[in-house]
């Protein structure tokens, strides 16, 4: 999943946010508001009095650049939020594989990087909008030197590129739709080893555990594992996190959370992407219909898929759907392409949106993900610069799968299995 980048230039060469509304034509205003509203958001610092001294010179060249800078801000997408530096999938193409003895990075156990229930540090004056609070990492988990990693697992940095436009798709061949069979069944597999131990008084260290040994066990590597730098080998998102929660040992599930699990697998040079919220204990009936609502918006979305079909119509049978039930759907994250890259072409907006994402076609793969939230969709990211939560401190719940579209359809490659958790709704 992932969200737009920010642009910044230096305050000396370009006008004010303001001024360069007032250099805009009307259409321009709204073109520029939608992008920088969201997903697309654009920083900017312009002297606006020193163009109108030049003759108004400058005036056109700044009206240029602006718009220049809209359009590529179109065809920009990365995944981190609030964050120059860290992405959460933001290169693409062709996986560079490497087998190496390194287990990933990440903060050692005593920085107090991550989530749980007491503050690390003294002195911590970040407001939290819920009861979450940072936690304790257990150190990093180590990976076996004969099992393929991808490109990024040494340093952090994913080595592929973007395709120049957001409409360039990579169509799979016979073979990687195989491999991506194979990748998405490990996915699942392992998603299922989590929900089927989810229980009262685990910590989400224990759930990172589970999903890091399930994955080990498969030959397979945990993608998420020092993917930008990110420490754990899934994302635990608890109650009030919208995604890429951090597991650690001090989080512990209490009977009426909604916890989702985010698996993403390596397996034989192809990545296989699933997550679902499952319920703790006894969760109460407006929990329990945030999950559902989220399942069937999610359901909805994948059924319209097919060949000749455009992406970004996805974004409005979600929106609309959770908006008629009383909920909200996040837009600074979203689905994304996968194969041999983690996050690639394209990009899955989960509300209503124009942007120009391409048509499906068979042979393509990627993620349908939405986060569907109990109050506002408006999120903060926490110092840790992955932990990203409701600005009102409500819940949100997630589904995702990884997808193929077909000749006649779409095929969910990490759909459940007969052996898979029931949901509370089939009990």
């Amino acid at each position: 999943m992932h969200l737009i980048s920010v642009f910044s230039f230096p305050s000396q060469a370009l006008p004010s946010c303001r001024s360069v509304v007032k250099i805009l034509q009307p259409k321009e205003r709204l073109a520029l508001a939608r992008f920088t509203r969201a997903p697309f958001r654009v920083k900017m610092y312009l002297s606006y009095e020193r163009s109108r001294r030049n003759g108004g010179k400058l005036l056109a060249v700044y009206r240029s650049f602006v718009l220049l800078v809209i359009f590529l801000c179109h065809l920009s997408s990365a995944f981190q939020p609030s964050s120059p530096v860290q992405y959460w999938g933001r290169s693409r193409g062709d996986i560079l594989c490497k087998k190496g003895s390194s287990s990933g990075s990440g903060p050692p156990a005593s920085k107090g990087f991550g989530f749980g229930a007491k503050k690390e540090a003294k002195g911590d004056k970040f407001k939290y909008t819920g009861r979450l609070k940072p936690g304790v990492l257990s150190p990093p988990r180590d990976v076996p030197a004969d099992i393929l990693r991808p490109d990024y697992a040494l340093d952090g940095m994913p080595k592929a590129r973007d395709p120049p436009l957001p409409w360039m798709i990579e169509v799979k061949s016979p073979e990687d739709i195989a491999a991506m069979r194979a990748s998405g069944l490990v996915a699942r597999e392992v998603l299922d080893a989590v929900g089927r131990q989810i229980k009262v008084g685990m910590t989400t260290d224990e759930i990172d555990s589970i999903a890091h040994g399930e994955t080990i066990k498969r030959g397979a590597y945990p993608s998420p594992l020092n993917y930008q730098g990110f420490p754990k080998s899934c994302c635990t998102s608890l109650n009030e996190v919208v995604c890429h929660g951090i597991p650690d040992v001090s989080t512990k599930l209490q009977d009426g959370d909604i916890v989702n699990v985010d698996v993403t697998v390596y397996y034989k040079g192809y990545h296989g992407d699933c997550s679902e919220t499952f319920c703790v204990g006894n969760v109460d009936e407006a929990g329990k219909r945030l999950v559902k609502v989220t399942y069937d918006a999610w359901q909805k979305a994948i059924e319209f898929c097919k060949p000749g079909r455009p992406y970004k119509d996805i974004g409005a049978i979600i929106e609309e759907y959770v908006t008629k039930e009383g909920f909200t759907t996040v837009r600074e994250f979203c689905g994304h392409g996968v194969g041999k890259v983690f996050h690639t072409t394209p990009n899955i907006l989960h509300f209503k949106n124009s942007q120009p994402a391409g048509v499906m076609q068979p042979g393509h793969t990627f993620t349908i993900e939405p986060m569907i939230c109990e109050g506002t969709n408006k999120h903060i990211l926490w110092p840790d610069k992955w932990t990203a939560t409701t600005a009102d401190g409500r819940r949100s719940a997630q589904f995702e799968h990884t997808l193929l579209i077909t000749p006649s359809g779409v095929e969910a490659l990490t759909g459940r299995l007969p052996t898979s958790p029931k949901f509370f709704w089939e009990v």
